[in-house]
């Protein structure tokens, strides 16, 4: 099984994070154990603010055993296209914005689960299963 990781979690761990530091962690090591952990390009470049260079990026992601995984065009069109069902629903483009889809749309196509805090969003667009408690 992929999980893959949305960036809040990382930066949970990373920053750390004094509410949600401990339960992300927690969240990551128990898929970790379970199945595979994977991110997309979006969120490897929310992560490289905190690292002064790719290499300690690259680094931290190894030891995670988190891997980076490319878009696909299918994983685009199913962004874009979610997107455009979003405001035409009347979504506000300044409260989600592409990136929030791009990673959902990567999370369903390339994951069978997604760790996220952000829970309604991804089930109620990409109705895909949140790990996280």
């Amino acid at each position: 099984m992929i999980y893959s990781v949305d960036t809040c979690v990382l930066l949970d761990i990373l920053l750390p994070d004094p509410v949600h530091g401990l339960s992300s962690k927690e969240a990551l090591k128990e898929a970790s154990d379970k199945g595979g952990l994977a991110i997309c390009s979006i969120v490897y470049a929310e992560l490289c603010p905190q690292f002064d260079s790719r290499t300690s990026l690259d680094v931290f992601l190894g030891e995670t055993g988190i891997d980076v995984l490319p878009f696909t065009r299918e994983i685009l069109w199913k962004a874009g296209r979610e997107w455009r069902s979003y405001v035409n629903r009347g979504g506000k483009r300044k409260e989600r914005i592409m990136p929030d889809f791009l990673i959902g749309a990567f999370s369903c196509l390339k994951a069978e689960a997604i760790i996220t805090r952000d829970k309604a969003f991804y089930k109620a667009h990409f109705q895909l299963d949140v790990y996280y408690d």
